[in-house]
């Protein structure tokens, strides 16, 4: 059984790789050197610091295992290159708002990479999924907890994402 690729920016995998190297030559060996101090204080059964170092150990091992995964993972889609006249992974969408005549921007991006503040959002969003495969002109229903939204496609473009 292969696992499923996971997709991903260039930009996106490029925080992952970053992050990983953060905690592999920085984060890590400043916990150990944080245990190994810890160590030295004495009795482990009431030391402190030394229970948190090991804490910390735990996550940042966690953090690392989860994106080496997720990297070996990766299926790098760079938008720029896609040509499409739908809306597909890496797509920026402008959209209008059909209740309130707002327009409304989002860039479809992998998981780790999503960031709704800033219009960016993950392929598995429900507006994401609700736009996948829709052409400008074509209306998208959105099925919200709070209530079903209505928008129509404006724009499609396909541009790098930082």
């Amino acid at each position: 059984m292969t696992e499923q690729k996971i997709p991903m920016t260039p930009a996106g995998y490029a925080k992952l790789r970053a992050e990983l190297k953060q905690i592999k030559e920085v984060d890590r060996p400043e916990n150990v050197r944080d245990i190994e101090t810890a160590l030295g204080h004495g009795d482990l059964r009431e030391n402190a610091e030394y229970h948190a170092a090991k804490e910390r150990q735990a996550q940042l091992d966690a953090r690392m295992r989860y994106l080496e995964s997720r990297l070996g993972l990766a299926q790098v889609i760079d938008p720029e290159t896609v040509k499409e006249d739908k809306v597909t992974f890496g797509a920026t969408v402008t959209m209008l708002d059909l209740e309130n005549d707002q327009k409304v921007v989002y860039q479809i991006v992998g998981e780790d990479e999503s960031d709704a503040s800033n219009g960016k959002i993950s392929l598995g969003a429900p507006i994401a999924r609700a736009m996948l495969g829709k052409r400008v002109g074509d209306e998208v229903l959105v099925k919200l907890p709070k209530g079903d939204r209505e928008y129509e496609v404006v724009r499609i473009e396909y541009k790098a994402i930082s």
